[in-house]
C-alpha cells in the first residue's frame, strides 16, 4: 500500500462496532414479539427502522414480495450482496478470479488496514461481488471460525450476504422461523457512514449476513480501503498490477 501510516490510521480511527436496539420479547412461538394493529392488520415491528413501517399485505392475486402474518411468507426484501469465500491464499485466488472472470478489485482489508486475523479482497463485476478471505493468524473468534471451516471443509463459500431494507425486521423474521442466530443486529461506522448488519445460519452450515448499507458510501464495509498501487488493481488495458 502507498498510504502513509498516518493516512491509514485516519482512515480507520473511527471504525467501531456497537450493539443496537433489538427485540427483547421473543415470546413462545413463531411470529411472536411483534405488535398487531387493533384491527389485526399487517404485523409491525416496534421501533421500526426509519423509513420502514408496517408491511402491507399483498393485493389479491399479487405475488408476495414482503413479509405477512403467514408463517410461510418470504424473507422481507432481499437480494444478493456478496458471496464470501474462505481460501488458503486470498491474493493468489484473487488473481485467478481477475484473470478468468474479468473482475475488478474494488476493496481490500488486512493487517495493514487494521484487520489482524485475515486478508480479504473484494472483486466485482456487472451484478456480482465476491469476497476472498484467508487467515493470517488466529487471535479471536473470527480467525478460529474461518480456520476451522478451512480445515474441515477446504476452500469454499462461508457466507452468502443478503442486502435487506430493514435488518432488524429481516433478522427477527428469519429467527422466528427457525434460523440460527450468530449475531444480533449491530452497527459498524467509519468516516464513510454506517452499515447495519446481522448474521444468521441456515441448514447446511452456510451463514447469511443481512446487511443494510443505504447509509454507507465506502468501498465495501468499514475496515476496507480502495486498493492502491501494489494491490490487485485492474488497469484500463486489462492488466493486473
Amino acid at each position: 500500500m502507498t498510504e502513509t501510516a498516518a493516512e491509514t490510521a485516519a482512515e480507520h480511527a473511527t471504525v467501531h462496532t456497537f450493539r443496537t436496539r433489538t427485540r427483547t420479547d421473543r415470546g413462545g412461538g413463531r411470529g411472536s414479539g411483534y405488535d398487531l394493529a387493533p384491527d389485526a392488520g399487517p404485523r409491525t415491528r416496534p421501533g421500526g427502522h426509519p423509513g420502514h413501517g408496517s408491511v402491507a399485505a399483498p393485493a389479491p392475486g399479487a405475488t408476495a414480495t414482503a413479509a405477512t402474518d403467514d408463517d410461510g411468507g418470504p424473507l422481507p426484501g432481499g437480494r444478493t450482496d456478496a458471496v464470501v469465500f474462505v481460501v488458503r491464499d486470498a491474493e493468489r485466488a484473487a488473481r485467478r478470479y481477475l484473470d478468468l472472470l474479468g473482475l475488478s478489485c474494488t476493496a481490500y482489508a488486512g493487517p495493514d488496514t487494521g484487520e489482524p486475523e485475515t486478508v480479504s479482497y473484494v472483486l466485482q463485476g456487472p451484478g456480482s461481488r465476491f469476497v476472498l478471505t484467508s487467515v493470517v493468524q488466529v487471535v479471536g473468534e473470527r480467525g478460529r471460525t474461518l480456520a476451522a471451516h478451512l480445515a474441515r471443509h477446504g476452500e469454499g463459500v462461508v457466507d452468502l450476504s443478503v442486502a435487506v431494507p430493514d435488518v432488524h425486521y429481516a433478522y427477527d423474521f428469519a429467527v422466528d422461523r427457525g434460523a440460527r442466530s450468530y449475531a444480533e443486529p449491530y452497527e459498524m461506522r467509519d468516516r464513510h457512514g454506517s452499515v447495519l448488519i446481522a448474521v444468521i445460519g441456515a441448514p447446511g452450515g452456510i451463514r447469511h449476513t443481512l446487511v443494510d448499507r443505504s447509509r454507507y458510501a465506502g468501498p465495501y464495509l468499514p475496515g476496507f480501503v480502495v486498493p492502491t498501487a501494489g494491490r490487485l488493481v485492474r488497469t484500463a488495458a486489462g492488466q493486473v498490477d
